[in-house]
């Protein structure tokens, strides 16, 4: 696919065909387009656990209790170090943008693989951060379920450009 037809094609999935697992060539290629991503003065202060194990998927579920979250083969979960991070002079973190902009290669790299995926940041990161064992300043932040969609998901309505490019003010 095409960059753009990837853009527009990227949707929220919430319902994964079981009966397909992701080739590890495919995965490869999807967390490679990750890793390339570009961060704050080249810090690069993410981790990516990818969850496989049904042991562990499991003990996931206290974190974010939804059914159609479990029914992907892999959830990817997305931290950031803060100890690496890049601190602007105003004292503000970036580690929150360099991991959004990693975790959206990941997002169409999955699109253009014919992979779902769903961008979730409502679970309980203390309990993240307990069956994982993160040290403090490794800070889970994102997690997405990353399998073949059930379906084609719908497009959710887009606001209109003109709504929200602004050409030389506000």
């Amino acid at each position: 696919m095409e960059l753009y037809e990837i853009i527009s094609e990227r949707r929220s999935v919430r319902k994964y065909d079981l009966s397909k697992q992701i080739p590890e060539e495919v995965l490869k290629r999807v967390l490679d387009a990750t890793r390339l991503a570009p961060s704050a003065v080249n810090f690069q202060p993410w981790h990516f656990i990818v969850v496989k194990d049904p042991v562990v998927k499991e003990k996931l579920k206290d974190a974010y209790p939804r059914d159609w979250f479990w029914t992907a083969p892999i959830i990817v979960v997305g931290c950031v170090d803060t100890k690496t991070s890049w601190k602007r002079k105003d004292g503000a973190d970036f580690a929150d943008i360099d991991l959004a902009i990693a975790m959206d290669h990941l997002i169409l790299a999955a699109t253009g693989e014919g992979l779902g995926t769903c961008w979730v940041g409502s679970f309980d990161v203390l309990k993240i951060k307990d069956i994982f064992k993160l040290p403090e300043h490794i800070k889970p932040v994102v997690m997405t379920p990353l399998g073949y969609p059930a379906d084609k998901a719908a497009i959710k309505t887009r606001k209109k450009m003109e709504d929200i490019i602004h050409i030389d003010k506000f």
